[in-house]
């Protein structure tokens, strides 16, 4: 008969979790979560490829797994806790916890899994806020000549929202960057070190996927709900700021601040040209 499941000492580096096969269902990255499992990578890496989620401490591994749904959770040195708890939860149980903006949710999507998905919300994001101004600029508009209706259907507007809202995008995380290279250079002295802070801006802005439920069911506090969203995404912007830097929260946003500033700089440049935006 198999033992009962049993917490290793602290010593040991790891935290045993004993599965039998009825329980194997239930854990994140056991069966219930092969996906999951797959995203975060258990077996032995290099020194400090991962990240403990409480401390933020340096981890060789997240887990060990001795089969036959035997798994044993690795303890971090630095606060004697389970270096990723998220191994275990449901993806929808990580994304809730994401969307509170915890930083143990954060430091577990950024620096324990294998998402690569950034670049693809990016562009996702970017075709929700140029719809939602391709809509206002045609509620906007007063003309009802058919010839208007035409150049509407051409999609050139469209592309050129797109275009726009990309432009801003970039000013905003430039001004980001400027802003960090300013107070902590000493914070991003490596190629792999502006990657990852991209990356996790980028996650981060996903928030601006509700532009368009906000859209679709228009209602007199609509222009509510999108401020709503802006301050949703700035704060979420912010935490990943925090936890990829380990910078505390004023500093954090006063690298948002500057990023708006210059987003900022760009629209009313936009305005002086005479573009609508």
């Amino acid at each position: 008969m198999e033992s009962s499941p049993a917490l290793a000492s602290p010593e040991s580096g790891y935290g045993e979790l004993q599965l039998p096969a009825c329980s194997a269902r239930r854990a994140g990255p056991r069966r219930a979560s092969e996906g999951g499992r797959e995203a975060v990578a258990g077996a032995m890496a290099e020194p400090g490829a991962y990240r403990c989620v409480e401390c933020s401490g340096g981890a060789e591994e997240l887990y060990r797994d001795y089969q036959r749904g035997v798994l044993r959770i690795a303890i971090c040195k630095s606060c004697q806790k389970p270096v990723d708890k998220y191994i275990e939860y449901d993806p929808v149980i990580i994304l809730i916890n994401a969307i509170l903006c915890k930083a143990q949710a954060y430091r577990h999507i950024l620096f324990n899994t294998k998402i690569n998905i950034h670049g693809k919300l990016c562009v996702f994001c970017l075709l929700c806020e140029a719809y939602l101004r391709w809509l206002q600029l045609q509620d906007s508009s007063q003309n009802t000549d058919p010839d208007d209706l035409i150049r509407y259907a051409k999609e050139w507007d469209f592309y050129r929202m797109f275009g726009i809202a990309s432009l801003e995008q970039t000013s905003f995380l430039v001004g980001i960057f400027i802003a960090l290279w300013w107070m902590r250079p000493e914070m991003l002295k490596t190629k792999s070190d502006f990657i990852l802070l991209l990356k996790a801006l980028l996650l981060s802005s996903y928030g601006k996927l509700l532009l368009i439920p906000a859209v679709i069911w228009e209602h007199d506090y609509t222009p509510l709900c999108l401020v709503f969203i802006k301050v949703f995404v700035l704060t979420s912007n912010s935490q990943a700021i925090r936890v990829t830097l380990n910078l505390n929260r004023m500093l954090s946003w006063l690298a948002i601040v500057f990023g708006l500033i210059l987003e900022n700089g760009v629209v009313c440049l936009f305005h002086k040209m005479g573009w609508d935006v």
